[in-house]
């Protein structure tokens, strides 16, 4: 077996035996406590049932006693303010993309994922957990006020082109939606970049306002009709080969809580991150051929092309630290990580 094999599996059954905690002990004196929490994903989609089994399964680990009411985005406030609003305290609690907040949190362009970098989840999850990333991550937030919980680490997201993109050389000269890290990345292959919102995706794409895009994973995407507006999905997803969206908690809030309630959280997040990512797998073998049903060209890239680019990307991941010491920090562990399972020369 190889060694790269033998670390994957470690990290699987890493990830596997934390899913199988048993349900906490809650003092009978500790109080009741509601919370709000606004998530990135509208209504009824796959990624909001899991947000949904997420505030479930606290409220089962405290026995009732934790609710979280969940909201799906922009029902509280604009999703570009959501950071601002759980930081001051309006909402307790937000599920996010670190990346919207790269430009202002250099530290944020690499806790949300790595173009051209991690090629699977569990590494990427693993660098969390094992290798000192919540920490880091949760040292970039305290001085907004904020607090990390957990991140959800789940597969790659595809790129959804009006035009075909059938070779790395093509993306220059293209207008295309990205965020985070992904944007300076896809800068430095030539791309023209806009960081929309999520929900601005399929209408900038309808109207031709951008030629690509980067939204979620295959099954989202499908669900918010990307196959309507944009006939060619390139995979794998170079540009954002495995993702993490966070939970993050009013710090005050998260501060206050009994030790068993912020158990809680911890358990819950891990445990969906396990189950979306699972889910999506399986899923992402079945939602191409819809795509194709709906008149979609599935273009898959050459893994060659992609890793003679990596060396440019690696230039722009460098760049994005911006200097500031714990971008820097995160991006060498990182890096040497990526060294050690063998991804990086």
């Amino acid at each position: 077996m190889k060694p790269q094999a033998i670390q994957r599996r470690g990290l699987l059954k890493s990830a596997l035996a934390a899913t199988a905690a048993a349900p906490l002990a809650v003092h009978a004196q500790s109080a009741a406590v509601t919370w709000r929490m606004q998530a990135l994903w509208d209504g009824g989609t796959t990624p909001q049932k899991y947000e949904e089994r997420f505030v479930a399964r606290v409220a089962e680990l405290t026995g009732g006693k934790f609710k979280i009411n969940l909201f799906s985005a922009g029902q509280i406030v604009p999703a570009a303010q959501a950071f601002d609003a759980v930081r001051g305290g309006a909402f307790e609690m937000m599920k996010t993309f670190d990346g919207y907040e790269a430009g202002k949190i250099p530290a944020f362009a690499f806790t949300s994922t790595i173009p051209f970098g991690f090629a699977e989840s569990d590494e990427y999850e693993a660098w969390f957990y094992e290798r000192g990333g919540l920490d880091m991550v949760r040292q970039a937030y305290a001085p907004a006020g904020l607090h990390y919980i957990a991140p959800t680490v789940y597969g790659q997201e595809p790129l959804h082109s009006k035009v075909p993109i059938r070779k790395i050389a093509d993306l220059s000269g293209k207008k295309g939606r990205f965020v985070g890290l992904a944007s300076a990345v896809m800068g430095a292959m030539g791309v023209s970049v806009t960081p929309l919102p999520t929900g601005e995706v399929y209408s900038a794409l309808d109207k031709g306002v951008i030629d690509m895009a980067d939204r979620g994973d295959l099954t989202a995407n499908f669900e918010a009709g990307l196959a309507e507006v944009a006939k060619y999905v390139v995979v794998p997803g170079f540009h954002q080969p495995t993702t993490a969206t966070a939970y993050v908690a009013n710090r005050g809030a998260h501060d206050r809580l009994p030790a068993e309630y912020k158990a809680a959280l911890a358990l819950a997040a891990r445990e969906v991150s396990s189950a979306l990512r699972q889910h999506i797998l399986v899923n992402d073998a079945t939602v191409l051929s819809k795509y194709a049903a709906k008149g979609c060209e599935i273009i898959r890239f050459s893994p060659a092309d992609v890793a003679a680019a990596r060396p440019k990307a690696m230039e722009a991941w460098r760049t994005a630290t911006k200097g500031d010491a714990l971008a820097t920090r995160i991006l060498d562990s990182q890096v040497a990580f990526m060294k050690e399972l063998g991804l990086l020369g």
